[in-house]
């Protein structure tokens, strides 16, 4: 009988460009000490160690000694794969997989989500668990708690998967809400390492082979720069999820969020207790006092360089003031 070890990979390759000012490139929101005095890094370490065997951390050279650091906090056996440029999830977790044997079972997760629940994520986990060992390629939908246009979806029956679907219009996401089999898309995911190098293999043969290629000449875990430019860089949605037959869905209970704006921030920092005026303005940043009038449901987010004011239902367009930054170079990145 095969014993299949649990292998948890992290991939920590996201900047949060909409989380400016606070979110950098030179520390990234996966790092930032803002979740009651840790990093979002460690509170998906330490929630997933007590099922995994093993810790695999997927990242890239800006961020690997950030990503050491945290693990000085640790005593898990663990391993680095360090990306000399990123190359989007299909070749992370293709490198993960590489590193790993065929009949282990990957956890996939990102570094930046928060999860509340955790008798309801074990269950998910076992459930996804169980399923991978039948050799699927598991994702996981979240029960959603509104109609959010930020998010993917996934239509399914059971744990069958009838189609992912691309972030909606308000009404669309109103009405997946009302049909009830549309959850929202994690991005968390569970297989065995060989069904998904399969299954790459067959969707998205150049990522595969560009990926084994560059993995095949790794140093101790670090990949050459030149190998990995050559591999496209598609995400595992696109590569292989939205693509193969091979699929099943856990449908989950936990709470969840990716915290990609700065209006899901807002709601976990007012659901723990931070300090919001009568008009729901926030303050992050800062212990000056600070009074807000005439606006509501607006959020001040200061760092030693930068103010940031954004109105919370326009958290998304963060992002375009990261890319006109990014377009002249701007040491505030």
């Amino acid at each position: 009988m095969v014993s299949n070890n649990i292998v948890h990979v992290v991939l920590t390759g996201g900047v949060g460009s909409r989380l400016w000012p606070l979110s950098r490139k030179t520390k990234p929101k996966q790092y930032l000490d803002l979740f009651d005095g840790q990093s979002l890094l460690e509170m998906t370490i330490a929630r997933n160690k007590s099922i995994a065997d093993r810790l695999l951390i997927v990242g890239n050279v800006e961020n690997y000694a950030l990503s050491c650091k945290v693990m000085e906090k640790f005593s898990v056996d663990h391993s680095h794969i360090i990306e000399a440029s990123p190359r989007n999830t299909a070749a992370a977790i293709a490198f993960a997989a590489f590193q790993s044997k065929e009949d282990d079972i990957l956890i996939v997760t990102p570094s930046d989500h928060i999860i509340s629940g955790e008798e309801d994520y074990m269950t998910s986990l076992k459930q996804a668990i169980a399923i991978a060992k039948n050799d699927y390629l598991v994702t996981f939908g979240i029960k959603p708690s509104k109609p959010e246009t930020g998010y993917g979806y996934i239509e399914f029956e059971g744990d069958n998967v009838l189609a992912f679907h691309e972030k909606p219009s308000l009404d669309k996401a109103s009405e997946f809400l009302r049909q009830g089999n549309f959850y929202w898309n994690s991005g968390l995911f569970c297989f065995k390492a060989g069904i998904f190098l399969e299954e790459l293999q067959k969707q998205e043969p150049e990522v595969y082979n560009r990926a084994k290629t560059a993995w095949e000449s790794n140093d101790s875990g670090l990949l050459d720069y030149d190998l990995s430019m050559k591999i496209p860089s598609i995400s595992i949605d696109y590569a292989v999820m939205e693509r193969s037959s091979n699929i099943k869905v856990v449908a989950s209970q936990f709470g969840w969020s990716d915290l990609g704006s700065f209006e899901s921030v807002y709601d976990y920092l007012v659901e723990k207790g931070h300090h919001a005026d009568a008009n729901g303005n926030i303050l992050i940043g800062s212990a000056i006092h600070t009074s807000f009038i005439g606006v509501e449901n607006c959020l001040l987010v200061h760092t030693p360089d930068a103010f940031l004011v954004v109105k919370k239902e326009n958290s998304q367009e963060v992002k375009q003031v990261y890319q006109e930054l990014e377009a002249v170079n701007s040491p505030l990145l």
